[in-house]
């Protein structure tokens, strides 16, 4: 469909044409993990900050990966982008979303519907809730 539709043609990877990728200069992954960009609804705004996903990380339908946001006091403004960095063998739940500038380490497992808000760079947990939380540690 990538190619028939035209959605998301400039890409030079297989992407599904129901995910929107900003900027695919600004995303890093292991060819590897391909089925990332598989599955429908999936958001990586990444227009000028850049994501990095780490090998053997799944990330499931309808996640939004975003590395910037409006201004608040000037809705037409954006803030500085920040990166996002998802660490090897991490789980990103469904409807999950993952904020600008959130660092995630190795083995992390977001919850479906969970919102991230900031870092948790030793990784080995659960993530749940809005605002995302530990919920569990493990080794």
């Amino acid at each position: 469909m990538q190619k028939i539709i035209g959605y998301n043609r400039h890409i030079p990877f297989p992407v599904s044409h129901r995910n929107m990728v900003g900027s695919y200069k600004n995303l890093f992954f292991s060819p590897n993990d391909m089925n990332n960009f598989q599955n429908f609804g999936c958001y990586f705004q990444n227009y000028q900050g850049k994501i990095h996903i780490g090998e053997g990380t799944y990330i499931a339908p309808n996640v939004g990966l975003i590395t910037h946001n409006h201004d608040i006091s000037n809705l037409d403004k954006h803030k500085e982008s920040k990166d996002i960095i998802i660490g090897d063998n991490c789980w990103i739940g469904m409807n999950a979303m993952i904020l600008p500038g959130v660092i995630l380490g190795n083995n992390s497992i977001v919850g479906a519907g969970s919102v991230v808000t900031k870092s948790f760079p030793k990784g080995s947990c659960t993530i749940v809730g809005n605002p995302g939380r530990i919920l569990e540690k493990f080794d």
